[in-house]
């Protein structure tokens, strides 16, 4: 997936979930932050962040904070976008020629089953799934780990993704990490067991968990390799 009109900036702070304080070209401006979760390990004063601008003059803000710089000692920065919208349009991409379903398959987006709206359903002959797509923007010394914060939502897709699978469909969990540079994916236990015990209970039932890292730029965002995925 491609951005337009991408310039960089720095991060000063972060009032509320939804907007952000940056210096553009020297300039403060108020942005809107792509992604409602905490994100503090990554929105840190000074930090070098990516924005996109719009043309829509209705807006209120002129910017999007769409990705960011991760320093780390003694390394190049993490480049991580953090754009929540990302993955979707980037998994859309990758699963038209990624060749899971065959070439024949028909994806269809948002698509109600049972209580939930799943982000995929997809049908190639006699193969029907329903996959729901989760993005990953924490990492700590080449894990990538998530959620970053309790999602009892997640737990909720688990689970009807089980009934999905005892009611005759396949059933995927693709986790789009947004960076690259990482080894291994696992649940974040200490932020939130319960979608650590529920992950591992729909792995065992026969949910695909799948992992994929992404080659992130400033104006893009790539589905790239499989990760390994870890349930514990």
């Amino acid at each position: 997936m491609q951005y337009q009109n991408v310039c960089k900036a720095t991060f000063i702070s972060r009032p509320n979930r939804f907007i952000a304080k940056v210096l553009v070209n020297g300039q403060e401006e108020t942005v809107h932050v792509k992604n409602t979760g905490r994100c503090r390990e990554l929105l840190i004063p000074d930090c070098t962040v990516y924005l996109a601008g719009s043309d829509n003059p209705q807006r209120k803000t002129k910017y999007d904070l769409i990705a960011v710089d991760k320093e780390r000692q003694g390394r190049e920065p993490l480049q991580i976008n953090m754009d929540s919208q990302a993955p979707n349009e980037a998994a859309a991409e990758w699963l038209a020629q990624s060749g899971l379903f065959g070439e024949q398959a028909v994806i269809r987006r948002e698509v109600r089953y049972g209580d939930s709206r799943f982000d995929f359903f997809v049908e190639s002959g006699e193969r029907k799934a329903f996959l729901e797509v989760k993005g990953v923007t924490l990492e700590s010394d080449g894990i990538a780990m998530f959620p970053d914060a309790p999602t009892e939502r997640g737990i909720k897709h688990l689970h009807e993704l089980c009934k999905a699978m005892d009611d005759g469909y396949e059933a995927y969990l693709l986790l789009v990490i947004q960076m690259k540079d990482v080894r291994l994916f696992r649940p974040n236990t200490a932020t939130h067991p319960a979608f650590a015990e529920a992950l591992q209970m729909a792995a065992a039932r026969g949910v695909h968990i799948l992992a994929m890292d992404c080659v992130v730029t400033p104006d893009s965002m790539v589905i790239d390799s499989a990760v390994e995925v870890s349930l514990r």
